[in-house]
This record gives structure tokens, C-alpha cells and sequence, in this order.
């Protein structure tokens, strides 16, 4: 932890140098900027993201809830000024051509940057899309051909994403008319969110056949024990390592992100043979926040897979560092047979800001063979 708080430190701290460097290199900035103003200010906003997260831990106060939105939106904004300024000095060969041009060159990037933020905004603001799917499985009862699910993942519930926001959503899954809902992780942002008051919240999402859940990194991030004991009180079943028939002949396996055991994709495999362990046999529906593992999960028998995780990089162009990351990144795949998708997130984490990648629900409708 303490190495990667380094790098971390590191490579933000870099960032903003970089950055701060680049406005300055802009004439009409630079006479309209004092440092002594200017620096303290960028240091302030800089560091008020991490503040704002060990104000949370120690329950400091409701400041730690702006101090949360404003640093969590200079992230957004700190990210697209470096990605515009990079490509403008990659375009320039970093000064090697275009030299009497430079001024002008990083003063359309700066204004590009602007614009990007302003429509990421608004498109993070904006009601999250419905995608729709209709999914053949093999197995599937007829008695279950045409349910309908209704899915989120990465609503990362807190004091950003707060009741009325979370209550929109509720509304907004029953007006899906789901005969299930699946949460697919990262349901609650941080460490304190569990005790304000969310229990009536989390109980407006409601549908005949119920509510299943799986735990994503952010649960194992703020302590997971209350969270599940919440999600148990709202009427959520919860599923670890483990699966359960819905009905004859439909079952849902789900397991623990990642993040829970801590060493990657081998023990979360172990985790999987765990999930698919005394499976009644049938249709199987797989649930796993981060999007891994999915040859396997086909071998053993599931017919759709469904995570997130990856935001599809929420801002672009994240989503291209995502992809090295992940096979599995957004949308919907064919893995030996097996449908597997994976949701751009219904919230946002971090900065509330998306750029060209909208907020999303899907809405699946099961069709047997």
C-alpha cells in the first residue's frame, strides 16, 4: 500500500507539473495567473480528492462531502487537460516542429479540453441509457422463456451518488418491469455510506423473483461486513462463492470480487469451481463484478456472464489504457458459446464526468432453445 501511495503521489504530482507548465507556456495565461495564487490553489485542489477520503475514514464532517466533489471532479478535469496537452505536443513532435506555433497549437488544446469537460458533465449528469439484449441460453426452462432481467453494476452509492439519486434508479428499474434484478458490484462508493440511512433506499428496488447481488472491489475497500449485512436487511441475497437455484431449471452462481483475495485471477479461479460447486444443473446465469475468467465460467457450464468494472474508461480516452487491462471491456461477446457482457457502469466513480461513454442499465430478456 505504501508503494503503490508513492507511485500514485508520483505520477499525479507529475501530471500536474506538466500541466501547470502547459498553461503557463500560454502568454495570455501566464499575465493573468499570479502564483502565489495560482500555485496554492492548484496544490489545495490537487490534494482535496485524498483528503476528503481520510476525512471520511475518521468521520470528520459533512466538508468532507464537498471537499469529496470538488477533488473528484479536478481529477476529471486534470485528466483531459494532460490527455489534450499530450496530443498537442505529440502532434508538434514536443516542440520539434511547428515551434512558432506553439502558442497557438496548446491554446486550441486548452480550449478543446474545456469543451470535453463541459460535455462530460452533462452526459454524467444525464438519466443512464437502457441497453437491450435478448439472450438464448441452452438449459433454459420454457416456464422462464421471455424473463426479464433488469441489470446495474458500479452504482457506487454515497454522498455524490446520493438517496435521490439511487431512488431515480429504483424508479427507473420498475419502469424496466423486470421479473429480476442483478446488481453486479461496486454498489456503495466508500466506508461510512452503510450509516446514513440507506436501508429505505436500497428497499425500493424490487421485483417479482428478487434482487441478487455480488460484492465488487469498493465493498472489500470499505469493509464488506456491513455493507452485506445492509443489502441482507433491504432484501438482497448476496451471492459469494456460491449459486442458487431461482427456479427449476434457472440458477444464478455468483462470487467475491478479486480484490477479495487478494492475489489476482488464480485463487479467484478457485473461487469460481466454489460458485459452480453442487450445481442443480440447467441455465446458469454467472455473476462476477470484474470481467475475468470467462473461458473458464463457459467450461463449466454458464450460459451468460454479466460484470463491470471497467467504466468502459468513463472518460475518454481512458478506455484505451482499460483495454490492456481487460479482454472483456464493454458490450456484449461470444466466449465458447457463452454470452458474456459487460455493463459501462450505471454510475460513475470518481469524477461525476463521462466523456462519450453514457451511464448504463441493461435490460436482458431470456429466451430458451
Amino acid at each position: 500500500m505504501l508503494l503503490f501511495l508513492i507511485v500514485f503521489l508520483l505520477l499525479w504530482g507529475g501530471m500536474h507539473v506538466y500541466v501547470v507548465q502547459r498553461l503557463l507556456s500560454i502568454p495570455t495565461l501566464a499575465a493573468h495567473l499570479p502564483l502565489k495564487i495560482f500555485l496554492p490553489i492548484v496544490t489545495f485542489l490537487a490534494l482535496s480528492y485524498v483528503a476528503s477520503r481520510i476525512m471520511e475514514h475518521y468521520e470528520l464532517g459533512r466538508f468532507s462531502h464537498v471537499l469529496e466533489y470538488i477533488g473528484a471532479t479536478w481529477v476529471g478535469i486534470v485528466f483531459l487537460l494532460f490527455a489534450m496537452f499530450v496530443f498537442a505536443d505529440a502532434l508538434s513532435g514536443f516542440g520539434l516542429f511547428f515551434r512558432e506555433q506553439q502558442v497557438l497549437i496548446r491554446t486550441v488544446a486548452l480550449c478543446t479540453a474545456c469543451v470535453l469537460i463541459a460535455i462530460s458533465y452533462v452526459q454524467a449528469w444525464r438519466t443512464p441509457v437502457v441497453t437491450e439484449h435478448e439472450v438464448a441460453m441452452p438449459g433454459l426452462p420454457a416456464s422462464a422463456d421471455g424473463t426479464v432481467v433488469v441489470v446495474g453494476t458500479d452504482l457506487h452509492l454515497g454522498s455524490m451518488l446520493n438517496h435521490r439519486w439511487a431512488s431515480a434508479r429504483a424508479e427507473q428499474f420498475k419502469a424496466l418491469k423486470p421479473d429480476l434484478i442483478l446488481l453486479i458490484g461496486d454498489i456503495f462508493e466508500g466506508e461510512k455510506e452503510t450509516h446514513a440511512g440507506w436501508l429505505p433506499v436500497l428497499q425500493k428496488f424490487r421485483a417479482p423473483q428478487g434482487v441478487y447481488a455480488v460484492t465488487g472491489n469498493h465493498e472489500f475497500y470499505a469493509g464488506p461486513d456491513a455493507i452485506i449485512e445492509l443489502m441482507g436487511r433491504a432484501g438482497f441475497r448476496v451471492l459469494r462463492d456460491e449459486n442458487v437455484e431461482l427456479l427449476p431449471g434457472l440458477v444464478i452462481a455468483g462470487v467475491d470480487d478479486p480484490a477479495f483475495r487478494k492475489r489476482g485471477n488464480r485463487d479467484q479461479s478457485v473461487a469460481l469451481d466454489q460458485a459452480f460447486a453442487d450445481h442443480p444443473g440447467g441455465a446458469t446465469i454467472f455473476l462476477s463484478h470484474t470481467p475475468v475468467l470467462a473461458e473458464k465460467a463457459a467450461q463449466l457450464g454458464a450460459g451468460l456472464m454479466l460484470s463491470g468494472h471497467t467504466h468502459k474508461g468513463q472518460i475518454w480516452p481512458f478506455q484505451y489504457i482499460v483495454r490492456l487491462a481487460f479482454r472483456l471491456v464493454s458490450g456484449r461477446y461470444d466466449i465458447s458459446g457463452m454470452t458474456a457482457i459487460v455493463c459501462r457502469g450505471t454510475g460513475t466513480w470518481g469524477p461525476r464526468m463521462r466523456l462519450w461513454q453514457p451511464s448504463e442499465i441493461l435490460r436482458i430478456t431470456l429466451k430458451s432453445m
